[in-house]
């Protein structure tokens, strides 16, 4: 598999994700009652899977090979996904803030927290597209079949450092969890 086939296979479970946090924020709205432990969950998926380890191969390894490829980190496409990256964070901050305000104020700090992640999740959608479409496809262009090799075999070692044994599967599990329970 290409590195780049690596990163759009985890974004089809970062969209999944990002269905059911829209949906968790729409029951929000609605007066639902809302299950704090998935919430919490959900948190701890955005910030692990998706920053330190989604985020992290990108940063740290797709972006600098796509710079030694010519593509410049400011002022271009990559710039705009660092920038794009930093804002998500911010708000997955913001969504921890809101939830433990919730623990500690009650409901009225969770429509905080489901504008918030409306704000999230169209960032999101809109920054997975640009990656898909335009930025795997240059890196595919740019890169050889070695230079993936090579990206790829960093990917799994960023993984293992970053987020252990068996994280992976275990956020996959929680994928499908809450896909069965908000998607149905």
């Amino acid at each position: 598999m290409k590195a780049t086939g690596q990163l759009k296979a985890e974004h089809e479970g970062i969209r999944i994700m990002l269905r059911v946090l829209d949906k968790i924020g729409d029951d929000i709205k609605a007066g639902a009652g809302v299950d704090a432990g998935h919430l919490h969950r959900i948190i701890e998926f955005l910030k692990v899977f998706v920053d330190r380890c989604h985020h992290g191969k990108e940063e740290d390894v797709l972006f600098p090979a796509l710079e030694r490829a010519g593509v410049p980190g400011e002022g271009g496409p990559i710039g705009v996904l660092l920038a794009e990256h930093e804002t998500g964070r911010a708000r997955v901050r913001a969504m921890a803030a809101a939830l433990s305000n919730h623990e500690k104020r009650g409901r009225e700090a969770l429509a905080g927290f489901a504008d918030t992640a409306g704000e999230y999740t169209a960032l999101l959608d809109q920054h997975i597209e640009k990656e898909n479409t335009v930025l795997y496809v240059m890196a595919d262009r740019l890169l050889s079949e070695g230079e993936q090799e090579k990206m790829f075999a960093e990917f799994e070692r960023i993984e293992s450092e970053r987020i252990g044994a068996g994280t992976h599967e275990r956020f996959h599990a929680l994928i499908g969890d809450l896909q069965g329970r908000y998607l149905r």
